[in-house]
């Protein structure tokens, strides 16, 4: 009788025993279940916050919808200070010295060659709204988080002089960049050769910017950036992409690429921030450039950007920095790349067009005619250039100067070679 209340007890206790496994299972898939649904909700909330009502879409041939939003409904009006803004249709002053012309406003008249965006092929905005590209689910599950998505790691702005390459190779980021300082400026311009650099890792990406600093490196930097880039992870693909910036506390908690948070105001209707640029340069053949001009209008104190000759696509305005509200310390221009070291080697990531600088015109990238505004709001050619890259075996720069092209330089390289393992 003993033996058998035994038997029955184990079996009872082996009973029990699976139901609380099966039970610890159901509830692992349930709390499983339960954080997919919560992120697919928080995902929701964001593109719902991102993504705003639409007077018009227009499919691109690349995959992106562009959609035309109207002026006073674009992201940047989230922002609890900009609730009650009345949008700035134009600067007040452009620089001194950059057309002999009449100024160009918001609105372009007729262009001998015009810059294109692919979307452009199938469609434009109309007037009174901004083409904004369409955020998708797959671009947020890209990023590491909601949180994170549409914002640089932090440190990824180039530090000369006093770096300390620990410090920078701790994020990744590798440039070759031209830089000043030493003065108070008021903005920058460069004419930016435009490529398609192959990227080796979906996490990495290669871009060409401008720049505009205030503060310290530490974790009170104040930067305005804009240029082009291929960026995988932010974008899903390998296109060449006109892109914006902004950051005032070192990249942590503020700013973000593009319209990608409330900041910056576009007021044009004709360019898309984060669309494809076309068409790019190929080696030993055309040669393609843009145009990018971001200054603070003496007047209102905002950031202002062009684009080309004509496009004035938008501002920052003032408030949103410490030190940019007064003036920048330090303009820098040049290339960047997120280098992972997968496998313990040199990322193969290209910057540029893959090619060194001495290989010169239609081998290497190049920046043009860089200028700096002087607080007289005159455009002018920088004074003490100095130029900046963590291992130029990788990645290097070489400057110079001449009639045509004012202050430039090339820059660039392959990333991983026999002289960078």
């Amino acid at each position: 009788m003993g033996g058998a209340q035994l038997s029955s007890r184990v079996r009872r206790s082996s009973v029990l025993e699976v139901v609380f496994c099966l039970w610890g299972l159901i509830s692992l898939s349930y709390a499983a279940r339960l954080s997919v649904s919560r992120q697919k909700l928080e995902v929701q909330k964001h593109l719902n916050r991102l993504n705003k009502p639409a007077v018009k879409s227009i499919e691109s041939p690349d995959g992106d919808t562009i959609d035309c939003v109207d002026i006073s409904h674009q992201p940047a009006f989230d922002h609890p200070f900009l609730r009650d803004h009345k949008i700035q249709t134009r600067p007040s002053y452009h620089p001194e010295g950059l057309f002999d012309e009449n100024k160009v406003s918001a609105k372009p008249k007729e262009r001998s060659n015009p810059i294109t965006q692919l979307w452009h092929q199938n469609g434009r905005c109309p007037e009174g709204t901004v083409p904004i590209r369409r955020t998708k689910e797959d671009d947020v599950l890209r990023a590491s988080s909601v949180k994170r998505y549409g914002r640089k790691r932090h440190r990824t702005a180039p530090q000369p002089r006093s770096a300390q390459p620990d410090l920078i190779n701790q994020s990744g980021h590798q440039h070759a960049i031209a830089y000043v300082e030493g003065d108070k400026y008021y903005g920058a311009k460069a004419t930016i050769n435009v490529w398609e650099p192959k990227i080796q890792q979906p996490n990495e990406f290669s871009l060409s910017q401008l720049w505009i600093l205030g503060g310290s490196f530490g974790e009170d930097l104040n930067s305005i950036e804009a240029g082009w880039q291929v960026s995988p992870d932010l974008y899903g693909d390998n296109n060449t992409r006109l892109f914006t910036y902004w950051t005032s506390d070192a990249y942590q908690a503020t700013g973000c690429y593009n319209l990608l948070c409330s900041g910056f105001i576009q007021i044009n209707s004709e360019i898309a921030m984060g669309a494809s640029i076309s068409p790019v340069s190929a080696f030993r053949n055309s040669q393609y450039d843009i145009s990018i001009l971001v200054w603070k209008d003496p007047r209102e104190g905002h950031w202002w950007m062009q684009f080309g000759n004509d496009y004035v696509l938008g501002y920052w305005p003032s408030f949103l920095f410490s030190y940019l509200a007064d003036s920048a310390s330090m303009i820098e221009w040049g290339g960047e790349v997120v280098n992972s070291e997968d496998g313990g080697q040199h990322t193969s990531t290209q910057m540029g067009s893959g090619h060194f600088p001495e290989e010169g015109f239609g081998k290497s990238s190049y920046f043009r005619n860089i200028q700096v505004v002087d607080s007289s709001n005159n455009l002018k050619a920088p004074r003490g250039i100095g130029t900046f890259t963590e291992q130029s075996n990788c990645y290097d720069v070489q400057t110079g100067s001449n009639g045509d092209w004012g202050h430039y330089f090339y820059y660039g390289g392959p990333g991983r070679n026999s002289n960078c393992p």
